[in-house]
């Protein structure tokens, strides 16, 4: 369960860098960050909805 709540975190702080990487026209940072948020937000839900929250 650990590794859903890192993998979340990663995912909120890529938010943070496509809203840095929007501000700056920055295309390149753009991608990566879209990407970052994409993979890691879709293996934290994943992981949320497969094992549950914890009891």
């Amino acid at each position: 369960m650990g590794t859903a709540i890192i993998f979340g975190l990663v995912a909120i702080l890529g938010i943070f860098a496509l809203i840095g990487a929007l501000k700056n026209r920055n295309v390149l940072g753009l991608i990566f960050s879209f990407g970052t948020v994409a993979v890691f937000g879709f293996f934290s839900v994943m992981t949320f909805i497969k094992s549950g929250f914890p009891e």
